[in-house]
């Protein structure tokens, strides 16, 4: 307490007195006690209404110790169940959790990681991926203060998530990792990555690239052969050496009959190899009889054009061709949707066949549409066009239920440009897109998905999509967002069936169990999407005799299931809607591949270049003592001595208030009985 505040105090007692002294002693000849404890009430009363004004406080200083943070790290994928020394990882862990010397000087925390990080205990070590830059970077921004130890065990083979070698993380915090499994080197031969599409055509032959990758001095020469659905189908054989560790394999193959089909391809095993698993690699391939062939009509040449190529493209079940307005019928013909792109006059023959064969369209206008030739030719839209060009904005409609929207999303999306004037939709349908101009949300559509009988239509109000296919890239370094919305729209245009209320989702070839989702969309009759429906999936696998029936479970604006725990095989399933008739089956497969074996030996060159950058020393299982010295005695992780301010008011008010009521009320009380008042 200051002392001002102290002389506050004084003066408030003084100013008390001299109150009391003129009203009770000053010029009173009254005689008897009566008269000072009257002025001792009065007192009381007055100063604790001075002391309330003053408010005097004191500072309360806490002192404590500020400990260090010690973080244990631990791979929990099953590489590390392979991985175990002669001391098991969970006792060489608790061997660092219940020391007495680290306990004193550090405050320990215990994680464990494969895909994801968590806090625990337990390790099981069944994790499917290892992802040590996340497991870091998470640490990282957890413990921000402070002076953090990381002691990290792992055999360093990450199979998931950036480079931990060339993560940046804070200076306050240090890795010391613990070299878990063999360090040895073996000659090894494997098979590494592997490209193919997703889809094939009956009777055409579809590309397959493999690349060999081999670890050893001697030179060898291995056959590599390639087999689908058991039968090979391809034969090589490949030398490799020292200094020629890596050999790419391409090649054709026919696809003879329709069908999700396996491809395998297998590199023959060195003589004394130790690591046999990944001498071969699963992936598959859809087998389709059918081809949808998409026209684009257009006048002018346009970015936007190639853009919608290379996009409906990006599916080979698609083909698309561009052509003039001023072809024949029978090259429209062959077309199973057309895009019209910027109408004019010169279109009149293309709509008076599409009038004719009914067949499903989608429109794109811009600043070259002649708004008077479209009004009058067709009848799904009409725009009051006013002869001037704006910038458009697309705002997304969340509400969209026509067809999945998987992950796109209109975040930072240039406008398109586009003519000024109303819309109106003249058929049944729904707005994906609205616009916006300058800021302000119009209730006018930009993209519409419109229908009527069998034929279905489409329409883009604003040419320049093409940037958005760029942004898409920008926001996710994929084009696969925008393509993917293309190809729904196009499976929707495509199919000329009446739209299901039952919509599903799902690969048909899952890498591994922990990927497996199937996603289902189910709407009511007037085809607004149904958040309060019941539906379940009853999951078959004739092989092993494997029957399972589950909920499907609400998430969004659709329905989930997750399958991570089914083993490696194909499964037939069907999804129900409870109280409705309502059923669609499916299958895939579940390939058995398990990165986590791909390797037995611990990458120790890669951990010791992350504890050089981060201020930390490797260690090995058998000098964990090392590490304990280390840690324990370093004037790094020294505790840290600190102090908290309390400023605490010297009185409760609350008191104070109870001393003037009860003085107050006593004065009162005495005066009325003395007759004083």
């Amino acid at each position: 307490m200051d002392f001002s505040t102290v002389l506050l105090i004084i003066l408030a007692a003084i100013t008390a007195l001299t109150v009391v002294f003129y009203q009770y002693f000053y010029k009173n000849t009254r005689k008897g006690s009566l008269k000072f404890v009257l002025a001792a009430l009065r007192f009381t009363t007055l100063f604790c209404a001075l002391l309330l004004l003053i408010n005097p406080k004191f500072i309360n200083r806490d002192y404590y110790l500020e400990k260090a943070n010690l973080i244990v790290l631990v791979d929990d994928s099953s590489s590390m169940q392979d991985a175990q020394t002669a001391s098991p990882i969970s006792e060489l862990v608790n061997q660092l959790a219940t020391n007495e010397d680290l306990n004193e000087r550090f405050s320990i925390h215990q994680y464990a990681f494969g895909t994801n990080v968590q806090a625990t205990d337990s390790l099981n070590f069944d994790q499917q991926n290892t992802d040590i830059s996340n497991a870091l970077s998470t640490v990282d921004e957890i413990f921000v203060n402070g002076t953090n130890a990381v002691v990290l065990f792992s055999d360093g083979n990450q199979t998931l998530g950036r480079d931990y070698e060339y993560i940046n993380l804070g200076t306050n915090l240090s890795v010391n990792p613990v070299v878990v499994g063999d360090t040895t080197a073996y000659e090894d031969i494997s098979v590494g990555l592997v490209n193919t599409n997703t889809y094939a055509f009956l009777r055409n032959q579809f590309p397959v690239e493999a690349t060999i990758l081999y670890r050893g001095s001697l030179p060898v020469s291995k056959t590599v052969s390639i087999r689908l659905d058991g039968t090979r189908v391809h034969q090589q054989r490949l030398n490799f050496d020292a200094s020629k560790n890596s050999q790419t394999l391409n090649t054709l193959i026919e696809a003879q009959s329709v069908g999700v089909k396996t491809l395998k391809i297998e590199v023959e095993a060195l003589e004394n190899e130790k690591n046999r698993v990944n001498n071969s690699k699963e992936t598959a391939i859809e087998v389709i009889d059918e081809k949808t062939n998409v026209i684009i009509v257009s006048d002018i040449l346009h970015p936007d054009i190639g853009a919608l190529k290379k996009s409906i493209e990006a599916n080979q079940q698609r083909s698309v061709s561009i052509i003039k307005p001023n072809v024949s019928i029978s090259d429209l013909e062959d077309a199973d949707i057309l895009i019209l792109y910027q109408p004019t006059r010169n279109f009149r023959g293309v709509y008076d066949y599409v009038a004719n064969s009914g067949k499903s369209i989608f429109t794109i206008t811009g600043s070259k549409t002649d708004w008077n030739f479209l009004n009058r030719t067709q009848q799904s839209f009409a725009k009051e066009s006013v002869n001037q060009s704006e910038d458009i904005l697309p705002r997304l409609n969340n509400a969209f239920g026509i067809f999945g929207l998987g992950n796109f999303n209109v975040d930072d999306f240039p406008p398109l440009q586009g003519n000024l004037g109303n819309i109106d939709l003249l058929k049944n349908g729904e707005t994906l897109l609205y616009q916006q101009i300058r800021g302000v949300d119009l209730n006018q559509p930009l993209f519409a998905v419109l229908s009527q009988g069998k034929q279905r239509e489409a329409a883009l109000f604003g040419e320049n999509i093409w940037r958005w296919r760029a942004q898409t890239y920008r926001n996710t370094e994929s084009f696969s967002n925008f393509d993917e919305l293309m190809g729904n729209l196009m499976v929707y245009l495509g199919s000329s069936d009446q739209r299901s209320r039952l919509e599903l989702e799902f690969d048909l070839v899952y890498d591994n169990a922990s990927m497996a989702r199937i996603r289902a969309s189910y709407f009511d009759e007037s085809y607004q999407f149904d958040p309060s429906a019941n539906i379940s999936i009853a999951i078959e696998n004739k092989n092993n005799n494997f029957n399972r029936e589950s909920p499907m479970l609400l998430k969004g604006n659709f329905y989930e299931v997750d399958l991570s725990d089914l083993e490696a095989g194909e499964y037939q399933f069907t999804v129900t809607v409870s109280g409705e008739n309502l059923k669609r089956s499916g299958s895939f497969k579940i390939l058995d591949f398990n990165p986590e074996k791909q390797l037995i030996s611990s990458n120790h060159n890669k951990l010791q270049r992350l504890a050089e950058k981060t201020n930390g020393q490797l260690y090995y299982p058998d000098t964990l003592d090392e590490l304990v010295n280390q840690l324990s005695t370093s004037q790094r992780y020294l505790p840290v001595q600190k102090s908290r301010q309390n400023v605490v008011s010297l009185i409760d008010f609350r008191i104070l208030l109870g001393l003037i009521v009860l003085t107050l009320t006593a004065e009162w009380f005495i005066r009325k009985y003395n007759g004083l008042i």
